[in-house]
């Protein structure tokens, strides 16, 4: 499997991605909003898009599906239960369904609402797993419920789907928002050493040679995965009194994302 992760460079910090078989030379792309890099990249290459996915009907994520299909008879793949929301779907599908692509590459779709109520992410489950996951889970946060998602479904998500990975699936995400996500996370846990050497070690860094991190990673960094750390519990505390000084994971989490709205 080759996986070239796109940068757009704009305003939203998109990233897209393009997945290609070896030996077959036809690649998947996801969430191909820059449609001209996208198509110059796969031309680069020699490769031939013959499908294009949408993890979700956001229009930073569907944007250039149409240019995409225009040029290369692509077929389109989302949710099954966004059809009503993205135009023009092929293929809808579900959890445990499989996308090939090629000859060599098979990635496995997880129904993992949250950000959306029908939102897809994409897993590898080889050697070297990745995850593909759109605006569900990002590089040290996750993905807002501002726009048809809910933050319940979300923890569940979390806690339910991703925390079981592998700890060496690699995390492709939608956007580009570490710097921000890792000062998040520190300021609700100050004393994260991990956090803080990720920061402080890439401060210019070039989004388009971005960082992959692995759901190992993420444990030690993303406070949506530190639910029972006794900082961050505390913390939250003093922020809502009203959950007690021993809150549940769900009610951590909610609180989380409802503090992430406006930080």
């Amino acid at each position: 499997m080759i996986v070239e992760q796109v940068w757009t460079g704009n305003a939203y910090r998109n990233f897209n991605y393009l997945i290609a078989c070896p030996e077959t030379g036809e690649a998947l792309a996801i969430d191909p909003l820059d449609h001209r890099k996208c198509l110059g990249h796969a031309r680069d290459q020699g490769w031939n898009i013959t499908q294009v996915l949408n993890t979700h009907h956001h229009g930073d994520h569907t944007g250039g599906n149409a240019k995409v299909i225009a040029a290369t008879g692509a077929k389109l793949l989302a949710h099954d239960g966004a059809r009503d929301v993205i135009p023009g779907v092929d293929k809808g599908l579900g959890a445990g369904d499989v996308v090939r692509v090629g000859k060599t590459v098979d990635l496995e779709v997880l129904d993992t609402p949250g950000h959306t109520m029908s939102h897809i992410c994409l897993l590898s489950r080889t050697d070297s797993p990745a995850l593909f996951c759109g605006d569900t889970l990002f590089n040290a946060g996750a993905g807002n419920c501002h726009s048809g998602g809910h933050p319940v479904e979300l923890y569940q998500t979390f806690v339910r789907q991703l925390a079981a990975l592998d700890e060496r699936t690699r995390i492709y995400p939608g956007h580009d928002y570490l710097e921000n996500n890792l000062r998040f996370t520190l300021d609700r846990e100050p004393n994260n050493r991990k956090a803080r050497e990720l920061l402080d070690t890439n401060p210019n860094r070039d989004p388009a040679d971005a960082l992959v991190t692995t759901i190992g990673q993420e444990k030690e960094i993303n406070t949506f995965f530190r639910l029972e750390n006794p900082e961050v519990i505390a913390r939250l505390y003093e922020v809502f009194p009203d959950i007690g000084p021993s809150p549940d994971a769900r009610t951590v989490f909610v609180k989380l994302r409802q503090l992430r709205n406006d930080w």
